[in-house]
């Protein structure tokens, strides 16, 4: 819409180097489609994670903040320079041929440096090489995913897709002004102004995830009273239902919210009759949401919902042009 940040139509969907379970890549347009804010004060995101769908919106001011510690020193690195594509490519490469040679040998070796040491590039050839590309530290904030079985993961073409993530993360980061921030949700919401907007993808609630600690009802309950209070406008993003069971919290503390929706498939195995369908719901303060019209025309753009383009760089020839 003229003169507005959002709603906007992504045709284009980045991957970010970090893999995170829950990761909102599939839900960008739809969060981008829903959205109405004019964008002059700062897109707030209290959990963080993969960061997919900031960094795909990539507005010019941003505050975004993590409990995971490791997630956010990474992030902070490709900020700062620290961490370059020169860097990813070359450490990667080693620690690849190290992997092909000494096979889960090495991949605990390097697991026990990264828990002694915190190296965020350590961190990123784990979350590549674990199994599933599980982000998951235990009660005492260890990573502790087992190895992935692919001694040959770090081949040249997946190498350079990865580069290529971080090229594009260093370019958001380092062309806005984001403040990205190891803080609790609620420190994060703290200085919230009316300007500001501020989007919302909590853990599950009663598991352990990437946060590093239990995200439990009670907490889930006092952030709803405290997105409520907000001065800004703001926006959850939630499981909603499938045919197994509805949100009840959702339904309960978020009702009085403008609810959008979006479903898709997943497989919980090889077959087509485990295929199954899932609800997403974004739930956005009235006054925020963007007209149903402007959603409608996108998903209706080229079959919008089932042909989303993603930008993962898996061309190994496009992307040695690129970097």
């Amino acid at each position: 819409m003229s003169g507005s940040f959002l709603p906007k139509n992504i045709r284009k969907i980045h991957v970010p180097a970090v893999k995170c379970q829950g990761i909102k890549t599939k839900l960008v347009p739809f969060i981008a489609g829903n959205i109405q804010w004019v964008g002059q004060g700062r897109w707030i995101e209290p959990f963080l994670g993969s960061g997919v769908v900031g960094f795909n919106l990539a507005p010019k001011l941003a505050k975004c903040s993590d409990t995971n510690k490791h997630i956010i020193n990474l992030y902070r690195a490709v900020q700062d320079g620290q961490i370059t594509e020169g860097i990813v490519r070359e450490r990667l490469a080693e620690m690849g041929d190290l992997l092909r040679k000494q096979g889960d040998n090495y991949f605990y070796e390097v697991r026990d440096r990264f828990n002694a040491s915190a190296d965020p590039l350590d961190l990123l050839f784990l979350n590549r090489s674990c199994f599933n590309g599980v982000m998951r530290f235990n009660s005492k904030g260890r990573y502790n995913v087992p190895f992935g079985k692919k001694t040959d993961r770090f081949r040249k073409a997946y190498i350079t897709k990865i580069v290529n993530q971080i090229h594009w993360l260093r370019h958001v980061l380092r062309e806005n002004q984001w403040q990205i921030e190891c803080l609790d949700w609620k420190e994060c919401l703290a200085d919230a102004q009316a300007s500001d907007f501020v989007y919302l993808d909590p853990p599950y609630i009663g598991r352990h995830t990437d946060y590093f600690n239990q995200w439990d009802m009670q907490d889930a309950v006092e952030m709803a009273h405290v997105c409520h209070a907000l001065p800004c406008g703001y926006a959850l993003s939630m499981w909603k239902g499938n045919k197994y069971r509805e949100n009840e919290y959702l339904a309960e503390w978020w009702k009085d919210d403008e609810m959008r929706t979006f479903t898709h498939f997943y497989h919980v195995g090889s077959k087509e009759s485990l295929r199954n369908e899932m609800t997403e719901a974004l739930a956005i303060r009235k006054g925020y949401a963007a007209p149903a019209e402007f959603w409608d025309r996108v998903a209706a753009d080229s079959k919008r919902c089932a042909d989303v383009q993603l930008s993962l760089f898996d061309d190994a020839e496009q992307g040695d042009q690129l970097l």
